[in-house]
């Protein structure tokens, strides 16, 4: 009995392990209905109940962009704070992630990342502390890509599975040397503050203004 009741103990073999050679699976591969995300879709941008959760106090952020290294940071602000804007709903009960409509912004995106406005990308990000303050880090270059194909009777149909980088077929991620450098940032070095706008009048406005439905390719 005593035997049985013991703790197995965990073999650990002390041996030199190199990491050349290995690479960090994506997150992107797997399911992630927990990690914060920021999606375009349709001249509007939105951030997951993730983030909300992750930042239980947080009302009102700013967006950041580098040009540069495509990388995109929303760091929470006051409401006082210049371009900053409500990224959830009001409610004093329950929170929730709502839609902002950012047309200028929006376009800017997809002429950076030559996307396509017709289809909807999602950006998987980390929760990071960079110079004291927290904020969200996405990656523009690695997006999950929803596409929509307009049908010869102008319905537009949606696709559910996400595709990915053509580069990505034959690899798992990024090399393990290279993947703790993945998320670093400097937000005071190359980014700039992005104004988003968050009025009904605008979103009337896009409405008026029909999309291009001319898919082009995805990258």
């Amino acid at each position: 009995m005593e035997t049985k009741n013991r703790k197995k103990e965990i073999e650990i073999i002390d041996e030199k392990f190199d990491l050349n050679g290995y690479e960090v699976v994506r997150g992107e591969f797997f399911a992630h209905l927990y990690e914060p995300s920021f999606t375009f879709n349709k001249n509007k941008i939105s951030m997951n109940m993730a983030c909300i959760r992750k930042l239980p106090e947080t009302e009102y952020v700013q967006i950041l962009v580098n040009s540069a290294e495509k990388k995109l940071a929303v760091r929470p602000c006051k409401e006082s704070d210049k371009d900053s804007f409500r990224w959830c709903t009001a409610s004093t009960k329950k929170r929730a992630p709502k839609q902002v409509t950012c047309r200028v912004f929006f376009g800017k995106i997809i002429s950076l990342m030559n996307w396509n406005s017709l289809y909807r990308y999602k950006l998987i990000g980390k929760l990071i502390r960079s110079g004291g303050e927290l904020l969200f880090i996405f990656d523009l270059k690695t997006p999950e890509v929803f596409v929509r194909t307009v049908n010869n009777d102008g319905t537009v149909t949606s696709s559910r599975t996400p595709a990915y980088p053509k580069e990505w077929e034959h690899q798992f991620g990024i090399p393990a040397a290279e993947h703790s450098k993945a998320l670093q940032v400097n937000i005071f070095d190359g980014y700039t503050v992005f104004s988003i706008r968050d009025a009904k009048e605008s979103e009337d406005k896009a409405n008026e203004q029909p999309e291009d439905p001319s898919p082009k390719s995805v990258y």
